[in-house]
């Protein structure tokens, strides 16, 4: 086949793709089951509908996640009441296996900041691209002990330098939080 006659080919075939979609009568074909399961997904970005970004951090640098189901039922209404749209309540996350979960420290006194309870923000262990990152996190609760000047502590080894100077106290209650990271130092998805 010539050039000439692969390019008539081609303008025709454009030619009556054009008329068949600006003509008035042309109907798009109907979604297929998976495609209908998508369109919910349509929405300008950072709307309010979507859950907010969160800060926190990973050695000394931030990053951005957010929450979107947790174990615990007062857990899940505090952190709806905060940043809204609802976190969803699974109990049965509480038996994932340990192997499927990473760490998050969340304070619960000393500096003042944007964490769950108005402290410092939440510090994790792991970001994607770590061989241990896992969107789920079992939680541990930091608590500045009695009489010990609360500094911000921007990584793991600060905090457990901490614990071992006998200047914070880690709780674990076995809480997990659905909290997968979004942006991170070198990344973003």
């Amino acid at each position: 086949m010539s050039r000439r006659t692969r390019l008539a080919l081609v303008y025709g075939l454009l030619g009556v793709l054009t008329a068949a979609c600006t003509s008035p009568s042309a109907q798009l074909p109907a979604p297929t089951p998976t495609q209908a399961a998508m369109a919910p997904m349509a929405g300008p970005a950072g709307s309010v509908d979507y859950a907010p970004l969160v800060k926190g951090l990973y050695e000394g640098e931030e990053v951005l996640f957010i929450h979107t189901e947790a174990s615990d039922p007062n857990v899940a209404q505090m952190l709806t009441m905060m940043m809204g749209p609802q976190v969803v309540l699974v109990p049965e996350l509480r038996q994932v296996p340990a192997s499927a979960l990473a760490e998050v420290y969340v304070f619960t006194n000393g500096v003042n900041g944007e964490g769950p309870f108005g402290y410092q923000p939440d510090v994790f262990d792991a970001v994607p691209g770590d061989e241990a990152y896992r969107p789920l996190r079992s939680v541990n609760l930091v608590q500045w002990a009695e009489g010990k000047d609360a500094r911000e502590l921007r990584s793991v080894a600060d905090i457990a330098a901490a614990q071992v100077d006998g200047e914070v106290i880690i709780e674990a209650p076995g809480i997990v939080v659905n909290m997968p990271i979004l942006a991170w130092p070198g990344g973003h998805r």
